[in-house]
């Protein structure tokens, strides 16, 4: 890359130097604000009366993260890998809510989405205990997947089949008008959320329910302790760095790595 694209990344991406810190920490905040400008406008007697300064600002900062959006494509080497990176996805929906407001209205509440962006804050004030327990974690989750996946399609196997038989049990009047429905009912019950819009008037549906209550409770507790296995397993992940690759500008590196994990590329 270029010089200038050099001092672009050490600023943009970076937060070990002075001006990438700062760069950060500007960022973060002008984040904050652009939240906190969003729920201030859903207020209907605070937009009677501050609604176009409100636009304004929410433009100001639209355009502010737009410019950054671009500052970080054109400091790396491979532009599609920012792209399409958690990050990369987050910064683009983070500003499309407002350019798209100009054609569907009220779409522009959909920027709150900017506040996944405050995960950064992690890297930027340094904490890489807290970086290397979220990798552990994402780990954990990542072991888990498939258990986790085999686990909810038994749960919704069991869903569709006492769904199914609860609409045979129970009668229209009760509020069982259909499979689907009664579906709907399974999974409230089974995930013991309830609300109380459909109920079983019969005795023998009044049974099922009772089973599926108590099945629910083996619901919360199966993945919670497929993940709690993984996360106490033996671990050697270390310390993460918060050094961005300039080439791909994946972050997540051991503090001692002299290479890129994910490209190669010499950090």
């Amino acid at each position: 890359m270029k010089p200038w694209q050099n001092k672009i990344h050490e600023v943009v991406y970076e937060a070990d130097t002075p001006a990438g810190r700062m760069f950060d920490i500007v960022l973060l905040w002008a984040i904050i604000i652009s939240i906190s400008i969003v729920m201030l406008e859903s207020v209907e007697s605070i937009r009677l009366v501050y609604g176009t300064e409100l636009e304004i600002l929410e433009w100001s900062f639209t355009i502010l993260f737009t410019i950054e959006y671009f500052l970080r494509l054109i400091s790396i080497e491979k532009p599609k890998k920012y792209i399409f990176s958690f990050y990369g996805i987050v910064d683009l929906l983070s500003i499309l809510p407002t350019f798209l407001s100009l054609f569907f209205a009220g779409s522009r509440s959909l920027v709150v989405i900017r506040s996944l962006r405050l995960l950064r804050v992690f890297r930027i004030l340094k904490l890489a205990h807290f970086l290397g327990e979220a990798k552990g974690l994402a780990d954990a989750m990542k072991a888990s997947k498939a258990k986790i996946i085999v686990f909810l399609f038994a749960v919704l196997s069991v869903t569709f089949i006492l769904g199914t038989i609860m609409y045979l049990v129970e009668t229209p009047e009760s509020g069982f008008t259909s499979i689907p429905r009664s579906i709907y009912w399974a999974i409230v019950t089974l995930t013991t959320v309830g609300y109380g819009d459909i109920a079983p008037q019969t005795v023998l549906g009044q049974f099922i329910a009772s089973i599926i209550m108590i099945i629910g409770y083996a619901v919360i507790a199966v993945p919670t302790g497929i993940v709690s296995s993984e996360i106490i397993k033996p671990s050697n992940t270390k310390l993460v760095s918060t050094q961005a690759c300039r080439s791909c500008s994946m972050e997540g590196h051991d503090t001692d790595a002299q290479f890129c994990k994910y490209c190669g590329e010499k950090l």
